[in-house]
């Protein structure tokens, strides 16, 4: 099957076009990143009025890459949620407009969903080998999850974080250390010259019962040790303390997760969002599981970060079983990954 997906879910308006849930023909994506440093964060109507300007540019480009036409289109698949209700209408209208206008089906996606199904994503005839079920650590800068995936839409949650999200924690330690948005780029790129045990950063609740996560703890010691700095942040001191961060996060990441795979005897390890992209994370990832016994799959940088294509694994299973949404789908702010089973999950 030919699909085209678009996803609008935060501040990447971007379009794709897969063959049977796993090919890549083309994934397109325009970022806002510029427009939004200056306010050190995403701003919601700012973000809703750049993706009606980028969406048909986007999709027409998309379609140009791919090589095909709208008529060769078969479905439809678009996030719905969660995400920003701005910034998810303008997709979801555009996908809604298309499959109404060529009369083919269209299906609601799950942005996390399509995170965390990204590994069978690629641009040829091989394969990544990953098979259900697995263990799946959703880590960006709104989600830190995890989730015991049995197969597609049968996802299982098994703790989350209970304030900040892990790369939202990346983002504001940044900007308390002067630098630009996105930070968490920048703090894995320092913290390759710093000294990971110069400061020394709690790990909360790393020996708690179950699988919960909170990055607030270690934001605040990251502050209060940067008001007792005697001396300007720059330099050594600024990557020791990027160091010291992101080894407190990785550490907390990387032992919840492989506790959990232990517990609940899973062999296989999905680390996608944005933050999977960190160095950091991956080395420590791959590191456990040489010694573990357990396989870890990160999809390419590429699809860590908010993209199009991840959501076609979901899509064209939903749209290939005859299940499809209706035109009155509408977007969710908050929705739960363990309540999806299919399309009518998706009715807003």
């Amino acid at each position: 099957m030919l699909i085209l997906t678009v996803e609008s879910s935060c501040d990447e308006t971007s379009a794709a076009v897969v063959r049977d849930g796993r090919y890549i023909l083309s994934n397109i994506i325009a970022t806002q990143v510029d427009m939004h440093a200056c306010y050190g964060g995403v701003v919601p109507e700012l973000a809703a009025r750049k993706h009606l300007e980028s969406c048909p540019v986007v999709i027409d480009r998309a379609l140009q890459s791919a090589g095909v036409e709208l008529a060769d289109i078969e479905g439809i698949a678009v996030t719905s949620g969660p995400g920003l209700i701005g910034a998810l209408l303008v997709g979801m209208s555009a996908a809604k407009a298309l499959a109404f206008a060529l009369n083919i089906p269209v299906v609601g996606v799950h942005h996390i969903e399509g995170h965390i199904l990204a590994p069978f994503l690629h641009n040829d005839s091989g394969s990544c080998g990953l098979e259900f079920p697995y263990l799946a650590l959703a880590v960006s800068g709104g989600h830190t999850h995890l989730y015991r995936v049995d197969g597609i839409g049968s996802y299982s949650l098994i703790g989350q974080t209970l304030d900040d999200a892990a790369g939202e924690a990346f983002d504001k330690v940044a900007k308390m250390a002067g630098l630009t948005y996105p930070g968490g780029a920048l703090i894995d790129k320092l913290s390759r010259s710093g000294d990971s045990n110069y400061f020394k950063f709690p790990r909360p609740m790393l020996n708690r019962p179950g699988f919960d996560f909170s990055f607030s703890g270690i934001k605040t010691a990251v502050l209060n040790q940067i008001k007792k700095l005697e001396q300007p942040l720059e330099g050594d001191l600024l990557n020791h303390l990027a160091a010291s961060f992101q080894e407190a996060v990785v550490e907390v990441l990387s032992c919840k997760a492989f506790k959990a795979a232990q517990e609940y005897d899973l062999k296989r390890i999905v680390v996608a969002g944005g933050v999977a992209c960190n160095s950091g994370l991956r080395e420590r990832f791959n590191y456990m599981a040489g010694t573990a016994g357990v396989e870890v799959y990160f999809p390419s940088p590429l699809l860590c970060a908010d993209n199009a294509a991840m959501l076609a694994v979901a899509g064209d299973y939903y749209l290939s079983r005859g299940d499809s949404s209706t035109l009155d789908l509408n977007a969710q702010a908050n929705w739960p990954l363990q309540t999806v089973g299919g399309p009518l999950d998706k009715q807003g």
